[in-house]
């Protein structure tokens, strides 16, 4: 496991509303394992996850993110392909569906690289919208 900087930036853009955007730098981990490759970071305050831990799960074709903590999600991004998961928090399960429209990922040998992922997604008919998730692994 290898201590690695990871340089966040989620944008979501909801259906009539004006789009939102955070940034932030944090320390994470990185390995591989089965021929997969993992990224494991604490949430922070900034991203609104507080208390929870994110971990990305890249295969071949598709990218998986799991939270555990305050929340508890598990999303799974396949270029194309509709996803249907819950989404656990304080105030209960709701019934996530998520669309991928692209997912672009570059990661070297030396553990460094980009993650870049465009999505659509709709909360149990709540909110809908697309969101952004650029992440530069340094």
């Amino acid at each position: 496991m290898k201590s690695v900087i990871l340089k966040i930036k989620g944008s979501q853009m909801p259906v009539g509303e004006e789009e939102d955007t955070i940034e932030l730098m944090t320390e994470g981990k990185f390995y591989e394992r089965n021929n997969a490759k993992y990224i494991v970071y604490e949430e922070s305050e900034l991203s609104g996850m507080d208390g929870c831990t994110t971990t990305l799960k890249i295969l071949e074709d598709k990218i998986e993110m799991r939270r555990f903590g305050n929340a508890t999600s598990q999303l799974v991004f396949e270029k194309g392909k509709r996803h249907v998961t819950n989404y656990s928090t304080p105030y209960g399960n709701f019934r996530m569906e998520i669309l991928t429209k692209k997912l672009e990922y570059e990661l070297t040998q030396e553990d460094k690289g980009t993650i870049s992922i465009e999505y659509r997604i709709s909360l149990q008919g709540l909110s809908e919208g697309t969101n952004k998730l650029d992440i530069e692994v340094m």
